[in-house]
């Protein structure tokens, strides 16, 4: 083998080395926003679950908008986005992951499409028939991205009810850091709470079908939407989700590892 040869595989494994260094580098974060006081306002005026916050764990809660906003960069597709709607896209994915202090930021989102309305499943189109998405997780050419309605995300915090779009989509992201979206959030539960979750999920599946249920007749769809949605519940209206589904609340509580009802249980890890 000559040394012209051995010369010549050295330059191009260095090549090669060096491009792949540059296209799986981390990307260089943008330096970490000013947390405004206007924000402050919104979540006081608007977002239930940061009112219930004692002083700390509000600063706590801005500091985890922070970086979130800080690596997540919101799009609007026709419509603006202005200082409401970065609020509660932040506040969506910080609410569920507020228990985990090691959280990592939702690793695989780099950005949230923001749609002027509901839009169109396939193509996405905010106009003519068929408009029914309120919100998705991206995949194929849109993963890494997060898509909202504008309209649903601002009722979910607007208007007090059951529903939240934003918490909703942002759970589905949660239940995919296992690997599957299939409403077993086995990166977060115990062993032992499998079986009976999945029971659980069972029997208030069939209670929906009966009528005989107030979680929204969506969460039938699969695991995974019935995941979604009675997170919505719990976080939107935690006294009413304990009072009408004790078992299904404290288990919850230990999946979220959050103490909703102010009882000491579950403590945070």
């Amino acid at each position: 083998m000559s040394s012209t040869f051995l010369i010549s595989a050295l330059v191009v494994i260095a090549v090669l080395g060096i491009l792949l260094y540059f296209i799986f580098k981390p990307r260089a974060l943008p330096p970490l926003p000013e947390f405004k006081q206007e924000w402050r306002n919104i979540l006081l005026e608007n977002v239930a679950f940061y009112q219930a916050l004692e002083p700390a764990e509000r600063q706590r809660f801005e500091g985890r908008m922070q970086l979130l906003l800080q690596r997540v960069k919101i799009t609007g597709i026709e419509t603006e986005v202005n200082e409401v709607d970065r609020v509660f896209v932040a506040a969506s994915g910080v609410i569920p992951t507020f228990g985990f202090p090691q959280w990592n930021q939702y690793p695989k989102l780099n950005e949230v499409l923001l749609y002027k309305t509901h839009f169109r499943q396939g193509d996405f189109a905010t106009e003519g028939a068929d408009r029914r998405v309120a919100g998705m997780v991206g995949g194929g050419f849109m993963n890494g991205k997060l898509l909202l309605s504008k309209p649903s995300l601002r009722q979910g915090f607007l208007q007090a009810g059951r529903g939240n779009t934003g918490i909703h989509e942002f759970v589905h992201l949660l239940d995919k850091a296992d690997g599957d979206t299939n409403g077993i959030p086995a990166y977060f539960m115990k062993n032992a709470y499998v079986v009976p979750w999945l029971e659980m999920v069972r029997s208030e599946m069939e209670a929906i079908e009966r009528g005989e249920s107030d979680i929204d007749d969506y969460a039938t769809t699969n695991k995974a939407e019935f995941f979604a949605v009675i997170a919505e519940y719990f976080f939107n209206r935690p006294e009413a989700f304990a009072d009408n589904h004790p078992r299904l609340f404290a288990l919850l509580e230990q999946v979220f590892q959050q103490d909703m009802d102010g009882d000491g249980i579950p403590r945070r890890r």
